[in-house]
């Protein structure tokens, strides 16, 4: 082979690349809008999940799915009404702020800075989807709240 026929392979290569980067942003992207929706209609049909989400996985979710940058209070207000359970956490306005900074220094959010106090998150796009619960992507088992639970065997 020669020189020429390396760089037309490269090229191939990186623009094959792009095209799957590109494709992949748009998986992430329906993945995380059917996970919120799932989550969503599972709470409004009465279901309960038995799988639930962890705070970093549902709080990526709400920054993929935001228009904007989000305010901690914002993202608090979006994980209640796709019926995040907050009851675990003692302070959830802190558990939030820890997490957006670390998901701003691992890279998976950006910090928007605006007037003191008053500081937002957006997630960085094109950021491939990484969830700490390896099941988040299948989020909810339900079960007809009306039936009994199931014996152990």
């Amino acid at each position: 082979m020669t020189t020429d026929d390396y760089k037309r392979a490269l090229d191939a290569a990186c623009r094959e690349f792009e095209q799957l980067t590109a494709q992949r942003a748009e998986l992430d992207t329906r993945i995380s809008q059917l996970h919120e929706s799932i989550s969503a209609l599972t709470r409004l049909c009465g279901y309960t999940p038995t799988v639930p989400w962890g705070l970093t996985d549902a709080m990526r979710i709400v920054l993929m799915r935001a228009e904007r940058p989000m305010t901690a209070l914002e993202v608090r207000e979006r994980l209640r009404v796709i019926g995040f359970d907050f009851t675990k956490y003692t302070n959830d306005l802190s558990a939030i702020h820890t997490v957006l900074k670390r998901l701003n220094k691992s890279g998976e959010a950006r910090f928007v800075a605006r007037e003191p106090g008053n500081h937002a998150y957006q997630w960085a796009s094109g950021r491939t989807v990484v969830f700490d619960n390896p099941h988040a992507h299948v989020p909810f088992e339900v079960f007809d709240p009306h039936k009994t639970k199931r014996s152990k065997k």
